[in-house]
């Protein structure tokens, strides 16, 4: 039976089955599991092995010597980045948060990296990002607060080179994004992202299904 566009199908057991597989494919290091053990303890969601190698899988295939993260968090998402990019690549991360960047830094060095492959600055997304250079970063991934999406979205593409690339994380809201209940504030401005990626003429886009949903989009030259 054809496939109707936009028609969802139903998710079978083997299908659920078939994503954990695929989102716990890849081992971790001891770096990185201290490190989600401090995020656990801090109460933060790090990215799930699933989403971190994609995450560094998309480093790697832009070749990318500039990145700029949004949330720091304890480093997991940071340790797969500085995987993917070039070794004389440099992380920029964001977070309000000055404490969770110290334990970044530690994760960073445990995981092997010089201290220069990273430049943290500690503050508000949106009070930093217009202080970095337009058109100077291969790739932006964003893991901050959900209300600030759209706006996070026109500072990313302002950021980006051509052909550069833009990642959302947690635009499932675990399932909340596709339930028909009425949804709090930030899963409504999930959509509102969600839409405007998708219909944007100045990005290429696909949802991938790992960890709680990864939006990845190409800014077109």
């Amino acid at each position: 039976m054809r496939q109707l566009r936009g028609q969802e199908r139903v998710i079978t057991a083997n299908r659920q089955t078939s994503w954990a597989f695929a989102d716990a494919f890849v081992a971790e290091d001891e770096a990185l599991h201290v490190a989600r053990e401090r995020a656990r303890e801090l109460g933060l969601r790090p990215v799930s092995p699933g989403t971190g190698a994609a995450l560094r899988l998309l480093a790697a295939a832009a070749d990318a010597k500039a990145v700029a993260e949004i949330g720091t968090g304890t480093g997991v998402s940071g340790i797969y980045l500085l995987h993917g990019m070039r070794r004389d690549g440099v992380l920029t991360t964001v977070d309000p948060e000055p404490e969770r960047q110290q334990f970044a830094r530690e994760a960073f060095r445990a995981a092997g990296f010089a201290t220069n492959r990273a430049r943290f600055i500690p503050g508000r997304a949106l009070d930093v990002l217009p202080r970095l250079a337009d058109g100077g970063y291969d790739l932006v991934f964003c893991d901050g607060d959900r209300l600030e999406s759209l706006d996070v979205l026109a500072e990313s593409l302002r950021l980006l080179r051509p052909g550069g690339l833009v990642c959302f994380e947690g635009v499932f809201a675990d399932g909340r994004t596709v339930d028909s209940a009425a949804q709090p504030a930030e899963v409504l401005r999930l959509r509102e992202l969600l839409r405007a990626v998708r219909e944007s003429q100045e990005l290429m886009s696909t949802l991938l299904p790992v960890g709680d949903g990864l939006l990845c989009a190409v800014r077109r030259g």
